[in-house]
C-alpha cells in the first residue's frame, strides 16, 4: 500500500526495536492489570463459582501473549535463539518453529502496516496498536508506568529507554 497514514511520520522516529517493546510494555500493562483483579477479595461473593478461574486462565493467555512480544522485541535487539531459549526451556530450533508464525507476521506488518476492509474505505491495522501508533503509546504508557510504578522516579519511564532512530539528513 503507497498510500499514507498520519502515523506513518511517527512510526519513522522509532527503531523496529522501540515499538516491539513499546508491545511488550503494552501488554505487561494487561498482564499487571489483570494479575491485580485477582488480588482484592471483596467482590468475591458476586463472583460466579469458578469465577476465579476463569480470571486467572485469562491470566494466562495475558501472560502468553506477553511472552510472544517479549521474543519479538528481542528477535528485533537481536537476541540469538540460544540467549532466548535459555529461558524457555526448550531447543532453539523449537522456539525458532513456535514463534516462527508471530515473527513473520510482526515482519509483514512493518511492511505493510494496515489493510483495506471490505468497503475498501477503511484502514486495519496490523501491527498491533502500540507500534502503529508508537507517539500515543508512549503517552499512556508513560502515564501508567509513573501512576503505578513506586520507585519509578522519571517523567517518561517507558518512553525515555527507547531507541530512536537516526534522523534523516
Amino acid at each position: 500500500m503507497t498510500e499514507t497514514t498520519p502515523y506513518d511520520a511517527d512510526r519513522a522516529r522509532f527503531t523496529r526495536q522501540a515499538p516491539a517493546r513499546l508491545v511488550l510494555c503494552d501488554h505487561a500493562v494487561d498482564v499487571a492489570d489483570g494479575a491485580a483483579g485477582l488480588v482484592a477479595t471483596e467482590h468475591d461473593p458476586d463472583a460466579r463459582p469458578g469465577g476465579r478461574v476463569s480470571q486467572a486462565v485469562q491470566l494466562l493467555e495475558l501472560t502468553e501473549r506477553a511472552l510472544v512480544s517479549a521474543v519479538i522485541y528481542e528477535r528485533e535487539r537481536g537476541s540469538s535463539w540460544a540467549e532466548i531459549t535459555q529461558y524457555l526451556g526448550i531447543g532453539p530450533a523449537e522456539a525458532e518453529k513456535r514463534f516462527a508464525a508471530k515473527l513473520a507476521g510482526w515482519d509483514t506488518a512493518f511492511d505493510v502496516p494496515y489493510r483495506l476492509d471490505d468497503t475498501g474505505r477503511k484502514r486495519i491495522p496490523q501491527l498491533p496498536t502500540a507500534a502503529y501508533d508508537p507517539a500515543w503509546a508512549c503517552t499512556q504508557l508513560d502515564r501508567w508506568a509513573g501512576n503505578r510504578l513506586i520507585l519509578v522516579d522519571n517523567e517518561h519511564p517507558v518512553s525515555s529507554g527507547l531507541v530512536m532512530a537516526v534522523p534523516k539528513t
